[in-house]
């Protein structure tokens, strides 16, 4: 067995991970191993860092020697107050918890818990929850070596999560009430750091306390985002001096020392996580905003109140998106628990996936699935924003925009910001004003407001409108006092787009991607009436017809000759017999660009569905003449980016850790793009090629 591989082996098959430890804590246990003869086999063996004997190297026990190795060597704890298989009596019965650190004081007594045994955190919780009751231990970690969570036992009912456990030299106090910056929130980011992701998190809160609160989860988890989302933007000015900071040092070092701040050099290549990281902690923070969305010790009334004003704040600043009386139901003690859970986590990212999991989650808990409304993953969405190429000055729309992935993210492309608590230019914001959604779902509208309002810089185009039933939409444009407060605005630049006065059937965009809900037919006649394909070929009227197929044709009447389009589509539109039709109706009016099969696994675990997205461009004398001859770009998707739960599956490095982009985030595993370099070209950078070299109008010029 090669020394290098040793560690990689061990681990295989099991549910224990290393992304949790640098590549230099895995080297120095490497070194550590020597290799024996038990039972007939070569047997990996380590010299254990407490009990100086030669213990078998199981996933377990390389976690455990790394995680110790960490609390003796950065943490500052002595071997002597550290205990591996500590006994805990439970009447009768004893179990042996992993690691236990004792009191400085009190010797004999447990101070902090870690538990390895339980791979699953609700597993490793629960064992905590047990062992700290029973010993009095005042704080408890879990990992399995992928994430990590730190516990204050608030009493035997509540585990507050908390930042870090204490240095040797602090107390628990000290973890409380120390000042949280910007660079903090950036440096300690439960994503990228833990490994973790928002709807996890939220899982666990539901554990906690959520399920057993007697409120509306989907309220009260929406409202301490959009509350923890304001208090990052209001340390925007925070962020631009460090991204001012971070480019200096990229401009200037490579591979040799840059500029210094504070008293650390910097080394950054703007490629390397964690190379930010280490320019990030170089910056000196004096000066910077201290974080308001934070549990700093006070009692659990005081911290309420500070998170309801803060939450009050919010509201003022991004309208429509909750009633104005809006308070937090929770209680007291829930809110702190949902505070401390929250507190860590970086919402402004470079993308959304970190949100949108968690809102898809939370949404279609709450409609139960019933409208087959899945949130459209953001490898996909990206994969169509890259493909149609939406440029500044283009309007663009999203018919069944969810919580507007596909919006937000041709915000990103045609203004270059990403999703960031920076500060975008007048400019920029009028080209964000040319973009819309449109939504039937309440829920949904609400989510995708907040991240336009933010990605916007305060002002959004979403709207809450059924982009089937046209017909209808006066009863709330025309009548509905309320709706006309909140998304009146949004309507009156809609409108403009009209390509007929007064009518809400036909507009002029350049763009539209949408993702429609393909679960459910529409047999209401009145609304079947407004389609051609409503009818069938002998023109008497269909008693059904499937919702996306209808969202077929309502797309195309939104857009101007010569505008494109992607829909996600039901893989069998493009194979049944039956649907021919429907696929003579396209071609009519516009020539199919493209078409690309997604894997199955791409909206698991809510639907195996096989799907594929339809590229289509309108005829149009100058920017896409007629002709009955031309050709298609045809793609399938191998790797989907998930497995056949429908967990995200993420790129690995060299030691079996998951890889993070320049921005922290996890790559997800596919072939529908490069991400920016990360992965091998995919799907988008072929039909790149393809476009250039068939001159379809929207590639021509590049």
């Amino acid at each position: 067995m090669a020394q290098d591989d040793i560690i990689q082996q061990s681990l295989k098959d099991s549910n224990y991970h290393l992304s949790l430890f640098s590549e230099d804590e895995i080297v120095a246990l490497r070194k550590k191993i020597v290799i024996k003869e038990s039972k007939g086999k070569k047997t990996p063996f380590v010299t254990c860092i407490v009990r100086d004997k030669d213990i078998q190297l199981k996933p377990e026990e390389i976690v455990r020697q790394l995680y110790t190795t960490r609390l003796i060597q950065q943490y500052g704890y002595p071997k002597k107050r550290l205990a591996f298989e500590y006994a805990v009596t439970f009447g009768r019965e004893k179990k042996s918890a992993d690691i236990v650190v004792f009191d400085k004081d009190r010797p004999d007594t447990p101070y902090i818990i870690v538990e390895l045994k339980k791979p699953k955190l609700k597993d490793g919780k629960d064992q905590l929850r047990s062992y700290c009751n029973a010993t009095g231990a005042p704080m408890s970690v879990w990992t399995n070596g992928e994430q990590i969570s730190h516990y204050h036992r608030k009493d035997p009912n509540y585990f507050e999560p908390i930042t870090d456990i204490p240095k040797v030299s602090q107390s628990l106090k000290d973890i409380l009430s120390e000042r949280f910056t910007l660079k903090d929130l950036i440096l300690r980011d439960k994503i990228a750091n833990e490994r973790k992701s928002l709807k996890d998190i939220i899982l666990e809160m539901e554990d906690e306390v959520l399920a057993n609160a007697g409120v509306d989860v989907f309220e009260e988890v929406f409202k301490l985002v959009f509350t923890k989302l304001y208090d990052e933007f209001l340390s925007g000015k925070d962020k631009d001096l460090i991204n001012y900071l971070i480019k200096q040092v990229t401009k200037t070092a490579v591979h040799e020392p840059a500029a210094t701040y504070g008293d650390k050099p910097a080394y950054f290549d703007g490629s390397d996580y964690d190379s930010l990281k280490a320019a990030v902690s170089a910056i000196s923070d004096e000066g910077f905003r201290t974080m308001e969305f934070r549990n700093t010790g006070q009692t659990d009334t005081e911290l309420k109140q500070k998170i309801q004003d803060l939450f009050d704040k919010a509201k003022n600043q991004w309208h429509g998106v909750f009633p104005e009386g809006a308070v937090f139901e929770l209680s007291d003690s829930h809110l702190s628990v949902c505070v401390s859970s929250l507190q860590d986590v970086k919402l402004f990212n470079s993308n959304l996936l970190v949100v949108d999991e968690a809102f898809e989650y939370l949404v279609n808990k709450s409609a139960k699935g019933e409208k087959g409304q899945y949130f459209t993953p953001r490898h996909v969405i990206d994969m169509c924003v890259k493909m149609l190429n939406p440029k500044r000055g283009e309007y663009m729309i999203d018919t069944a925009s969810g919580s507007c992935g596909f919006p937000v993210h041709t915000i990103f492309q045609i203004t270059g910001h990403l999703f960031t608590n920076a500060e975008i230019s007048e400019q920029d914001k009028e080209y964000v004003l040319k973009v819309f959604g449109i939504d039937f779902d309440e829920k949904t509208v609400r989510v995708a407001r907040t991240l336009n309002l933010i990605a916007g810089d305060g002002e959004t185009n979403v709207l809450h409108l059924n982009a089937l039933d046209f017909e209808r939409w006066s009863d709330k444009t025309e009548k509905d006092k309320k709706w006309i407060n909140t998304y009146g605005k949004g309507f009156e630049r809609l409108e403009k787009l009209r390509a007929e006065k007064g009518e809400n059937k036909y507009f002029k965009f350049d763009l539209l991607m949408a993702n429609p809900p393909f679960a459910g037919d529409i047999k209401e006649g009145r609304i079947l009436h407004q389609y051609e394909l409503g009818f069938k070929a002998n023109n008497k009227a269909q008693a059904k017809v499937g919702r996306d197929i209808l969202f077929i044709e309502r797309n195309l009447d939104f857009l101007k000759p010569g505008g494109r389009m992607a829909i996600v589509l039901p893989q069998g539109r493009f194979n049944n017999t039956t649907d021919k039709p429907i696929r003579d109706f396209v071609a009519q009016h516009g020539r199919i660009l493209a078409v690309v099969g997604l894997h199955g696994n791409t909206f698991k675990p809510h639907t195996g569905t096989k799907t594929s997205v339809l590229f289509v461009q309108k005829w149009n004398d100058k920017l896409c003449p007629k002709t009955d001859d031309y050709p298609i770009f045809f793609a399938v998707s191998e790797k989907g980016g998930k497995d056949n739960s429908g967990d995200y599956k993420y790129v690995k490095n060299g030691n079996g850790q998951q890889k993070l982009d320049k921005n922290g985030h996890l790559i997800v595993d596919h072939d529908l793009h490069n991400h920016n370099g990360e992965l091998p070209d995919g799907i988008a950078e072929a039909f790149i090629e393809f476009a250039k070299s068939a001159e379809l109008s929207f590639w021509a010029e590049e």
